[in-house]
């Protein structure tokens, strides 16, 4: 199996307390401390465990380097994890102040500190409205210019703060549903980690890759990821490389969420090859 995403490696340990020695796990990941935290937790596995520091965008190279035509199982857990938002270093969170970096891999050049601060306020908010999908996009990229025009914005705490005074809204007495900043710091994290076109090059490649009877499984976190993740099983299903096994998305239970609120948003949706 190829876990896509290894993060901390809970996915791929699951799977491979079901694998003997027979069986190899290939986790990528873009982060460098994710696979060194995966390598301790799927150490003692009875499988093969191969765990290369790269891009799913690159799922094809990869295996083709491993010698790997092709494989029974493609697993893609699209949402960032808790280390991750905690990590200062990759400057993802508003909940605490960081550099405002989001980076999940290093050797990108562009971080979300240049666009904001070197954007112009068109750009910006075209991208805040495509990617984060925010009505408000002209309004906080009018902020955020105005306020960079008195001191770069550096930190995840001034952003979230420029977005918040750009929102504000004095009669409105209820709490938002979610953090004012939420949908500015999820388009500026797409558009540096190019999220989306990386995404449509797995589920491009996965259909060569699968084995007949081979499954893809892919857990996105907004619509924007399970648009793609939808059009292109949908797509293979109409021409006849796909079964569909999840007609609609599988959602987590109440109880899922009230353990892990970050859950919330999660659709799993799942394709077997033909």
């Amino acid at each position: 199996m190829v876990d896509a995403t290894i993060g901390q490696g809970g996915h791929s340990y699951l799977f491979g307390e079901k694998l003997g020695p027979e069986g190899a796990i290939i986790g990528l990941d873009v982060d460098t401390n994710a696979i060194r935290r995966a390598q301790s937790i799927l150490n003692d596995l009875a499988c093969r465990v191969i765990l290369l520091n790269s891009n799913f965008s690159q799922i094809a190279e990869c295996l083709d380097e491993q010698g790997v035509e092709k494989v029974d199982f493609i697993l893609a857990d699209l949402g960032v994890c808790s280390a991750q938002l905690a990590d200062a270093r990759m400057g993802l969170s508003f909940q605490q102040n960081m550099p405002l970096d989001m980076r999940l891999d290093k050797s990108l050049k562009t971080t979300a500190a240049d666009i904001v601060n070197k954007a112009d306020e068109k750009s910006l908010a075209d991208l805040i409205y495509r990617f984060g999908q925010d009505r408000a996009s002209r309004r906080i990229a009018r902020f955020i210019v105005r306020h960079r025009s008195n001191e770069p914005i550096s930190t995840t705490a001034q952003l979230a703060s420029v977005v918040c005074k750009a929102l504000a809204r004095p009669r409105r007495k209820r709490r938002p549903r979610i953090h004012p900043a939420t949908r500015t710091f999820q388009a500026l994290r797409i558009a540096v980690n190019n999220e989306l076109e990386n995404l449509a090059k797995l589920l491009a490649s996965a259909p060569k890759l699968l084995k007949k009877n081979g499954y893809i499984a892919v857990i996105s976190f907004h619509s924007l990821e399970d648009r793609l993740v939808k059009g292109s099983f949908k797509e293979n299903g109409k021409n006849g490389t796909y079964r569909i096994v999840t007609k609609k998305p599988i959602v987590p239970t109440r109880k899922e969420i009230s353990e892990n609120r970050r859950a919330r948003s999660a659709k799993l949706r799942i394709a077997q090859k033909q």
